[in-house]
Parts: C-alpha cells; structure tokens; sequence
C-alpha cells in the first residue's frame, strides 16, 4: 500500500483523510447517488467498495438493530480471499482464519454395521491453483472487516441500523443521472418507531436476503424448487474421540445420513451440517418442531462407533435445500434493455438461493457486489455510459445457474436421490470423485464470465495461455524492480475502481524501439490514447487505466532511470515520482512469470477489469484496439456527467 503521496502524516495509514464534507448524526440524507438495502456479505461488500469514492454519496440501511453476531456462512474460497486482498484486509482473515488443506471422506463400515470407516483424504485445493489457501472464517467478522473499510475510508461510512424497506417507486422517464428512486423507509429504532424516511436514489440495490423487499418491488421473483431434505447445522464445542473432527470431512454412514463437518477457527469450535428426515412434498422444515437436541442425537449415531458430547451450543439452524433463482438481477424488462437504463438492482440471497454445503453463498454473493460496485462508480464518476450497467444482470445471472445447477448435483450426491419409493444411497466414492473434479469451482477460479462489451475476442489468446479471457486474473510471483521486493503481481490491484493493464515486454524490453518504449509513448502523448481520452482533467495518469510493465530480465540488469516517463509517472500535489509499476520475475526461485502463465516471449498486453477479471489480450503494438475496447463504453472527458442533484 502506498501512502504519503500528498504529504506526510502520521498514524495508521489504513485510515484515509475525511472527505471535506461529511454527513453527521443518525438521520438519513435526502438525496444519495446509491443507497444499498441490506447489511449481508453483498451489501458490505459493495457499500466498503464505493465507501472509497468521496465524490459518491453511498448509503446503507439494515432492517435488524445492529451488526450480525454469530452464526450463517463461514467458507471463503480461495478467489474470495483474492478478492479480500484488494480490500486490504486478507492478512487479517489469513491470521485468525482455520485453514482447509486437506479434506478427508467417510463411508459406511462394511465389516460393522452402523459404523463408519475413512474412505480417503486428499489435498483440498491443487497445487498453484491460487496464492491463497481455502479458509474457515465466521461471516460476522467477514462484517466486521468490511465494516472497518468502510468506517476508514474518506467518507467514514456507517450503516443506519432498524430501517425497513416499505417501498420504492421508479420514475422510468428520468433522464440519465437523474435521482429517479423514490424510497420509504420505516424506524423501529427506540423513539422513533413507526416514522417513515424518504429520501431520493440515483441507484438503490437490494442486498436484502432472500426474501428481498427490494425484489418484491420489482416484481420479481425466485424460481426453483425444494428437494425435500431437512439439514440442521450448529457451531459446537464438544468433545469427541472422532479423529478427523479438526479437518474438513465428508462423512456418509449407511441408515443415519450424512454430515459436513467444517472445523471452526480458534481451534476448538466445530460445525456440522447434518442430514435430517426427508420432507413430504410440500412439507416445510417447521412442521417437524426439529430441535438442537435431534441435531446432536442425529450427529451421535452418524458418527458410531466415536462418541460425541456437546459441551456448548453456540448457534444452530434448521433448512430446507431448495435452489432458486431470478430471470434478471436488475429493473428493466428483457425487452426493454434497448429503451431503459437500469436504476435498481438485487445481489445475493436476493437473487439467488442455495444450500450452503458447497461453500458458496456468501463467497458468490460478494461475488455479486464486486461486479456492481466498480460499475457503478464509473458511471457516477462519469467515466462510463449508464448502458454499461446492463452487464452486470447478464454476468451474474449467468453465474448464478452455473451456481445453481452445480449445487443441486452436489447435494443429491450428498444426500442421495429419491426416485418414487426407492431411495437411492449416496455412494462414498462418487462424492470423492466428484469433490475432486470440481475443485476449481468450489474455490471459485472456475467462473468464467459470458462474451459481452467488457469480454474481447480471444483471438489473441494464445498470447497469454494461462490467463483465459473472462476469468479471474491468476497472480503469479515477480520482483519489484525499484526495490527488489518479492510480491504477487495481482496484488497491486486495489479495489479502488481502476483497470490494470499489464505489459509484458518483449526480448529488448523498454530499449528505445521496443514495442513496450511504443506503448508507452501511445497511452502518455496521442490524442487517441485511452489514458488520454479517459482520465478526468487533473487526476494522476494512473486514476483511471494503471500501467504496469513486466520484463523478462532480472531486476537487476535493469536500469530504472532508462525506463520510460510512463512507467515513472510524476503524481501527487508534490509531484512526486512512482516507482512501483515494474517488475521482473522471480527468477531466483525459480518462478518465471513467463513460464508460470503461458505469456509469449514476443510480449502482449493483459486487460485486467476492477473486479480483477481478465478483459483482453492483444499484442503490445494494438494500440487503436486498445482505445477501441475503452471507446465501447467509456466516455471521452468532455462528456462526463455532473454528480446527482
């Protein structure tokens, strides 16, 4: 993280200077640019990233009186935890976090009946799959670092807590950048119960749960059905003689069902998702009156022949698995998408529900919100169309069936299947099997986002094999050259917004008439450079496309004061000089860059989105394609839009 830019001061650098001009007290503002519903995984997650933008006013309300304390989701993928290192707080997670590294399968013993036997255990994430390890982490201090982002950023944003959504009307013949939302809200906060808010929304985004008072107004609604099992899950500290009880286990006993067990951090509390009675068709879980007693006696004859007492409950649920999902994730009618601009949106449970026992429905959801957020920023800001907008409903609807369609395999494999009156027994060594193959989607790198105005061709592909276009940028080591700093290149990129373009040099490097001096030259002095035609009057060359160059040479025979102006820009009210924007790879340890991602030793440019998804490969002399890709959606500096009034 660089700081002392403007000048130098003291104290947590985390801690960003206020904006000039700051909201005070509990009362909500008249007029926001973006006012988000819900205070879950999504809602934080969007409201720590726009939190980081002074210019946009950002409000977030939460139907419950205060922060969530226990309980819900605890997984984070090994790409969640990518995507927390852009928000600066990864480390935190990685140090209190339970690490998964390896996952072990239980089967029905053939030799005792009613006992269970391991069946195996594996490594729980491949090799290279991501610099970040699969991690177990209570979804309340998911919050509570989300929180923080927020309460440090220029515009120390804070919830306002015991709001309910009573209704929102759009005004869908408002021009674009208009205030075209009306909400009300309604206190139930101690003197103020019953007294209802208005305020007025450029945007308003529904991360309000599954069921979504936000979608409810949009007339949407969540398509699915129920499998008609019962799980019940609890976070307990027990005692028990079962040996794997400190490591991620798939358990399977032959007449009880089947557990997930899912070690806890701190090193002592566990959860269980444990498999209950099959529901009726039409049944719901609350007519079984099914309580903590039936879990731990459930979870007692699972695990035969090993004991298990509980000692402490500290939270516990019952569910059914059911999968659902939303047609579209946003206000416009599909056949509108040519006449309307989307105002309001959904994100999470609100769009799409799950069970929890392949890890994803906090991770997908934030997911969701890092897709929005920088969408919508850019448009506020006044860098892109309002038309951009669009692509987030149809990235992330087509995210979620893929989502949707891999958890109701997984759970039957889980659970078994029942066809008529037969029931049909899980079988031990197609969930191991099917665990394995499907590693990369659980960790969430297998994502690949649909063709749209932000995916390019791949006719450039082969350039950069190990990046596919539409997937997640996949970090690799390399050396600041400056200071000769081991690091991941991926993490330079913040979640503030910018687009990351990587240029791998060629053989001659930034020798002057190499391709990368040419590039350089382009995006610094041609009118029709992107970062020309882009980049608001006044800001840092970098504020909006953020350069970085990767050469093939060690870092030291290189020569920083050779390297062209662009890649030491001059920042800053000082004028002072970055020096962080070239790398070479890690040669002594023997992790080339090049190798490690397939990159063509002639060189090409990487386009890396904000929410860190590769966007376009071409060579390093495709200048005009370049500027092409940007002109698509992106607006020319002249025609920036004023802030809502």
């Amino acid at each position: 993280m660089q700081f002392h830019l403007n000048g130098y001061r003291t104290g947590d650098p985390a801690v960003a200077e206020p904006a000039a001009e700051l909201g005070g007290g509990d009362a909500l503002p008249e007029t926001v640019d973006v006012l988000i519903v819900g205070c879950g995984p999504a809602g934080l997650a969007l409201a720590a990233q726009l939190s980081a933008f002074p210019e946009i006013r950002t409000a977030i309300v939460e139907q419950k009186s205060g922060p969530l304390l226990r309980g819900q989701a605890d997984g984070i993928a090994c790409r969640t935890m990518e995507m927390f290192e852009a928000y600066g707080f990864a480390e935190k997670v990685l140090k209190e976090a339970c690490w998964v590294n390896e996952t072990s399968f239980w089967k029905p013993d053939e030799t005792r009946p009613g006992s269970i036997v391991r069946s195996g255990r594996i490594q729980d994430t491949e090799d290279g799959l991501s610099e970040f390890p699969h991690v177990i982490l209570n979804q309340a201090r998911v919050h509570d670092f989300f929180l923080e982002v927020m309460r440090n950023a220029p515009t120390r944003l804070v919830p306002h807590y015991d709001r309910r959504l009573v209704d929102l009307t759009i005004d869908t013949e408002a021009p674009a950048g208009a205030a075209a939302v009306d909400v009300r809200l309604e206190r139930a906060d101690a003197g103020h119960e019953g007294e209802i808010e208005t305020l007025k929304a450029r945007y308003v985004v529904g991360c309000d749960g599954a069921r979504s008072a936000v979608r409810g107004s949009l007339g949407r609604e969540l398509h699915g059905d129920s499998a008609n099992a019962a799980w019940g899950v609890m976070d307990v500290l027990a005692v028990t003689d079962f040996p794997d009880i400190r490591m991620k286990a798939l358990i399977q006993s032959e007449q009880e069902g089947s557990i997930v067990l899912i070690p806890r951090e701190g090193g002592y509390l566990v959860r269980l998702y444990v498999e209950l009675d099959k529901l009726n068709a039409g049944e719901r879980v609350r007519n079984r009156n099914i309580t903590v007693e039936d879990l731990i006696a459930a979870v007692q004859r699972i695990f035969s022949p090993y004991s298990f007492s509980a000692k402490e409950v500290a939270w516990w649920s019952v569910y059914e698995i059911g999968q659902r999902l939303t047609d579209k994730f946003d206000d416009v009618p599909e056949d509108a998408t040519e006449t309307r601009l989307p105002r309001v949106f959904i994100a999470g449970d609100a769009c799409h529900t799950h069970s929890p026992k392949a890890g994803q429905g906090m991770n997908v959801s934030m997911q969701d919100a890092f897709n929005l957020g920088w969408k919508l920023a850019a448009v506020i800001r006044g860098l892109a169309e309002p038309a951009l907008l669009h692509s987030y409903s149809a990235e992330r609807q087509a995210v979620a069936k893929e989502l949707i369609d891999f958890d109701r395999e997984w759970a039957e494999i889980l659970s078994g299947t029942k066809k008529g009156s037969e029931i049909r027994k899980p079988d031990p060594k197609v969930t191991q099997d099917y665990f394995v193959r499907h590693g990369r989607y659980t960790a969430g790198t297998a994502t690949r986002l649909p063709a749209s105005v932000l995916s390019a061709a791949d006719g450039f592909q082969h350039l950069a094999r190990g990046l596919p276009i539409g997937m997640r940028f996949h970090s690799a080591p390399v050396i600041r050259v400056a200071d000769a700093k081991p690091m991941q290149l991926g993490h330079v990129a913040a979640a503030d917004g910018r687009w990351r373009l990587y240029a791998f040099a060629g053989p001659d490097g930034a020798a002057p008439g190499s391709r990368l001096a040419a590039l350089c030259a382009f995006l610094a002095g041609d009118p029709a450079s992107p970062v020309r035609r882009h980049t608001p009057a006044g800001a840092d060359i970098d504020a909006v496309i953020d350069l970085r160059a990767v050469f093939q040479q060690g870092h030291r025979d290189l020569a920083v004061d050779a390297m062209p102006q662009l890649l030491k820009p001059v920042k800053g009210r000082y004028g002072l000089v970055d020096y962080e924007k070239m790398f070479s790879p890690d040669l002594k340890a023997g992790q080339d860059i090049f190798d490690l991602r397939s990159i063509d030793r002639e060189g090409c440019m990487v386009l890396v989105r904000p929410d860190q998804y590769v966007a376009s490969i071409l060579p390093l002399d495709a200048h005009g394609a370049l500027a092409d890709y940007f002109a698509g959606f992106m607006i020319a500096r002249s025609k920036a839009l004023a802030p809502a009034e």
